[in-house]
């Protein structure tokens, strides 16, 4: 997770807190490419409109949060490429106390709907969609037996769909019953593998993929590629074809290792490649690293830290996002999708790749 998410995390969660007593809370996304002078003035428009609310508290709260953004906004000359979502109203939560705060956000991505709201509580769905991990490959892995449909979420790996087949291995037997055996089997074959096209069409063709990647033990793969099984519109987005010694979990996991070159500016990727870096540090006990939560805390002080490394179960995760933020210091959460990220959880979930030694 970028920096970025990572501070939208956080003014999510703040938000979220926030209760108004009355419908004195107001929310404003302004989508991206919009007339900045025009999104500006429909402030002013409900400045107008608030002065006539009977309700003297709702008057007073909603007309100092609205003259507060009017004032916010006359800073900026234009608006931001990906425009803004804006919240603004009393947060006391002392009856008959005033504290207008506002928070304008540029969205990491753009905003898309126009809303203006007051209510009780701040709208924040249309910016947790900007939080939700987006699909950037798929993966096919097959064989006759079985095949696994897969997709890339950021730095997580979900296997979407397992499928298992009818066909039957290959006899030995000679003689018609032979040649009759083989045609049922090719027939079960072709089901199976218009099966998988056809559930591969249901799964990722609702994802925005980069691209899918064909993977499995055997000559299936190549089969189902070569005779346009899938749709053209899936089968253009195929980069490569990778060979694995298994379906299931294992081939999936087989398939992203022999196949990173395909995928390497997946978050997934980089992930693994931090982690790799890490535990080969690690393990050459040159000092190039610490882990556990004291030694880390004391490097970050010390302002000794390049990286450091958190996982996501990590339990005192705002602490170090304050004070890697306070001190400068990138900052990587570690998923717990992969075999590394469990294995640097249980190193206690927090380390550090030193700048200098």
């Amino acid at each position: 997770m970028d920096v970025d998410k990572l501070k939208l995390k956080k003014i999510l969660r703040e938000l979220e807190s926030v209760r108004g007593r009355h419908t004195e809370l107001v929310t404003y996304y302004i989508p991206a490419g919009s007339d900045f002078n025009k999104a500006s003035e429909f402030i002013g428009q409900e400045i107008a409109l608030t002065r006539n609310v009977k309700n003297k508290t709702v008057r007073k709260n909603v007309l100092g949060a609205l003259e507060k953004i009017t004032q916010e906004l006359k800073l900026y000359k234009s608006l931001p490429e990906n425009g803004f979502a804006i919240f603004c109203g009393n947060v006391s939560k002392d009856e008959g106390k005033t504290d207008i705060r506002l928070y304008i956000i540029t969205p990491p991505d753009k905003v898309g709907i126009k809303l203006y709201r007051c209510d009780q509580k701040f709208e924040t769905e249309p910016l947790k969609e900007f939080m939700k991990e987006k699909a950037s490959y798929g993966v096919i892995c097959l064989d006759k037996s079985s095949a696994d449909i897969a997709v890339i979420y950021g730095k997580r790996v979900t296997i979407l769909k397992h499928m298992t087949s009818l066909v039957p291995g290959k006899t030995r037997a000679g003689g018609q019953s032979s040649v009759r055996y083989s045609r049922v089997r090719e027939n079960l074959l072709i089901s199976f593998l218009q099966k998988i096209a056809a559930t591969a069409r249901e799964l990722l063709e609702k994802e925005d993929i980069k691209g899918i990647i064909l993977s499995g033990p055997g000559p299936i793969k190549e089969k189902f590629q070569k005779e346009s099984y899938l749709l053209k519109s899936l089968a253009d987005k195929v980069i490569g074809i990778v060979d694995t010694s298994d379906t299931d979990k294992p081939g999936i996991r087989e398939t992203l290792e022999r196949g990173r070159d395909l995928i390497k500016e997946t978050e997934f990727v980089k992930e693994q490649d931090l982690l790799k870096d890490f535990f080969v540090k690690l393990s050459q006990g040159k000092g190039e690293v610490v882990y556990g939560a004291v030694d880390t805390f004391s490097i970050i002080n010390e302002n000794k830290a390049e990286i450091v490394l958190v996982s996501e179960e990590f339990d005192d995760m705002d602490k170090i996002e304050d004070l890697c933020e306070q001190m400068g210091i990138q900052m990587e959460i570690i998923s717990m999708s992969s075999q590394e990220g469990v294995e640097f959880k249980n190193l206690g979930g927090i380390g550090a790749i030193l700048r200098y030694v």
